[in-house]
């Protein structure tokens, strides 16, 4: 395609050439040049050729006489670039004073200056030369001030100070200037501080920015709400920030589910189980039904017979049975409680379900296999091996094997291939 190019190029010059020739020959034009009795005579197409190889031999001349110091121009660049390279390399593989070192030499040369400063402050500062990296950052501030301020905000964070990274971004936050990694800068600090408020105002430039992808926005996005949700201070309150709220973020597992615990601590029982109800039946949340089963007991029949419904549609679900045995011992119904926590014990070892198996071994006088549930619990919680229970008197307790059941949304069993 490229030879096609040129050949219709080389075309259109000779055509053109031809055209222009044929123009010039017709009339070449005539330039008389007086110079202290000197007379010269030419035509004006010879006059133009003679100005072109004049300013081609002074271009040329001027060339040769400034390569001497363009070599050096050249190797500094080089050197620059090189070190500002082997400086990144470093910093990747965690040796950091050397890192510093490169990129300190990089800052010689001012194309890189702004990004080899940022780096060896960042170097400086996981070498644990804290006052060294906010000496660099100083001078960043004068090649790039967004980035050197974005990242003295995240380094103030990491030393433990969230409320200076948040008062140093807080007037571009304020003019909505900030840039994406300013702005989750920003969200964290106001996290760690208490005010998730601030945070909340970050995620729509996130969102919009589309900078830190899907997955990494949904964890945030969660964080944040949830913990805006957890911040009312009473039942007015909550249900006001509630409904202003989005739909979208209202619809979220985190923020129902800081929203049904701040309901239930204000002793609003009912509005956090409708939410919670209506979650699970928009999308199953393993989190949203730890927490409806955690609710206290007030209106726990009720709750334990849509719970138990539920097992229909999620039998292999460890969570969903810890929560249907927890609530059968608050109630009371040993027998009943037991075979849910085995079950979940089976799927999926919780320390919960040791936890509540252990309730249930007290109520039914069986101290010692109370006992072994507690200490199960107690190593699951720490990362330790757990032990077999022995066979119980008139049953035997399996928690190591189970037939895992398979059902269709409908609640219908599936046949075994």
């Amino acid at each position: 395609m490229k030879l096609w190019r040129w050949i219709v190029g080389l075309i259109l010059v000779a055509v053109i050439a031809a055209f222009g020739w044929h123009w010039v020959a017709q009339d070449p034009g005539y330039v008389l040049l007086h110079w202290r009795g000197t007379n010269v005579q030419m035509t004006l197409v010879t006059l133009l050729v003679i100005l072109v190889v004049a300013w081609a031999a002074i271009a040329a001349i001027v060339a040769l006489i400034r390569w001497p110091f363009g070599a050096l121009t050249r190797r500094h660049r080089r050197l620059s670039r090189r070190r500002l390279a082997d400086g990144l390399v470093s910093l990747v593989e965690g040796r950091h004073a050397e890192a510093e070192r490169d990129l300190n030499r990089a800052v010689r040369y001012p194309s890189v200056r702004g990004p080899a400063l940022l780096a060896a402050a960042e170097a400086a500062e996981r070498h644990g030369e804290s006052t060294r990296a906010l000496e660099t950052l100083d001078e960043a501030a004068q090649e790039t001030p967004r980035a050197a301020r974005v990242l003295r905000a995240r380094l103030l964070r990491r030393a433990g100070k969230p409320q200076e990274a948040v008062s140093l971004l807080a007037a571009e936050a304020d003019t909505g200037e900030l840039t994406p990694a300013g702005w989750l800068e920003y969200a964290e600090g106001a996290l760690e501080i208490g005010e998730p408020a601030r945070a909340l105002r970050a995620l729509a430039p996130l969102q919009k920015s589309g900078e830190i992808g899907a997955k990494a926005y949904a964890l945030t996005e969660s964080r944040i709400v949830g913990a805006y949700v957890a911040s009312a201070v009473d039942g007015a309150s909550l249900a006001a920030l509630w409904s202003q709220l989005p739909k979208g973020q209202r619809r979220l597992p985190a923020a129902v589910d800081a929203y049904a615990r701040q309901a239930v601590r204000f002793g609003q029982n009912m509005a956090a189980m409708d939410e919670i109800e209506t979650a699970l039946r928009r999308e199953w949340s393993p989190q949203l039904v730890a927490t409806y089963g955690g609710m206290g007991s007030e209106d726990i029949e009720q709750r334990l017979r849509r719970a138990e419904s539920w097992v229909d549609t999620h039998p292999n679900d460890a969570v969903l049975l810890t929560a249907v045995g927890r609530m059968c011992a608050r109630v009371h119904l040993w027998g009943k409680a037991r075979p849910y926590l085995e079950r979940a014990l089976a799927i999926e070892p919780s320390s919960d379900a040791w936890e509540a198996l252990g309730d249930v071994f007290v109520a039914e006088t069986f101290p010692e296999l109370a006992q072994r549930c507690y200490r199960n619990a107690l190593a699951l919680a720490r990362g330790e091996a757990t032990e077999a229970l022995p066979e119980v008197p008139a049953r035997r307790i399996d928690t190591r094997v189970t037939a895992v059941e398979e059902r269709d949304e409908h609640g219908v069993p599936r046949l075994s291939p």
